[in-house]
């Protein structure tokens, strides 16, 4: 869909029904529950390797210098160095897994909604034909809600809305330019803020509590479902084009 397209139908967005919505997450969250959870895992099992990677030289050097009588003060500035390097890069590497696995859940979303039968596929956006797209979109992702962070509280509130929308619009337009992208999410996300806002923050308070309710660990299983109002807001002032899910779906044969 073409960028002057989507800008159209923001423009045009009708009103939108905070219960009906809220419904229709009900009864995706049943078909995708499974697929939710399978994403959170891949994401835990990608996260673990980069903190030992992380964490085992400082461990090294710790048990040497309880063991030894060595003099190890002067590593110290290095380890720290060492530290917040390896620790920038653990957190830019997952922005980019975290924002590929959630991009193909709201692919998958859409696939189950329809009842087809495409494979679900989680590495669909982490592959070498948009995995540059996916790396940039991240630089994007980090770089504005750190800004936001700095300018204080309240930025990071109003631009969790747009960053929420811009994965459901990268999912469903991933050759739209990374700029045009961004523009869209914070069109839509100023067009529709307020029951954005309050879908995902009433979503994501139900999925804790729920989780919580089944000793904790059931929030792996209830934790999707606060990623799903955002499709249905992109849904209904957006939607789909025809065969959509026919052309992203399916890589080209190199």
């Amino acid at each position: 869909m073409r960028f002057s397209d989507i800008q159209q139908k923001i423009q045009n967005a009708p009103m939108l029904d905070f219960g009906d919505i809220f419904n229709e997450s009900i009864e995706l969250y049943k078909k995708v529950w499974l697929q939710g959870l399978i994403m959170i895992l891949l994401s835990f099992a990608f996260a673990i390797p980069f903190v030992i990677i992380t964490y085992l030289p400082l461990l090294a050097l710790g048990i040497a210098d309880a063991f030894t009588y060595g003099d190890y003060s002067d590593l110290a500035p290095f380890a720290v160095l060492f530290m917040v390097i390896a620790y920038l890069f653990f957190v830019f590497v997952m922005v980019v897994i975290s924002l590929g696995l959630k991009t193909a859940l709201y692919k998958i979303m859409r696939q189950k909604e329809i009842d087809s039968t495409e494979k679900d596929d989680y590495f669909f956006f982490l592959r070498r034909k948009y995995l540059s797209k996916t790396i940039n979109l991240s630089l994007a992702y980090l770089g504005i809600s750190l800004l936001a962070t700095l300018l204080c509280f309240f930025p990071i509130i109003y631009v969790m809305v747009p960053l929420n929308l811009l994965v459901v619009i990268y999912a469903f337009n991933p050759d739209m330019s990374n700029s045009d992208m961004i523009k869209a999410s914070f069109e839509l996300g100023n067009k529709k803020w307020l029951i954005t806002f309050g879908l995902v923050i009433i979503a994501s308070i139900l999925a804790q509590i729920v989780g919580s309710i089944l000793c904790g660990i059931g929030i792996l299983f209830t934790a999707c479902f606060a990623y799903i109002p955002p499709y249905f807001i992109y849904k209904k002032v957006i939607g789909f084009h025809e065969g959509s899910l026919e052309v992203i779906g399916t890589e080209e044969t190199e």
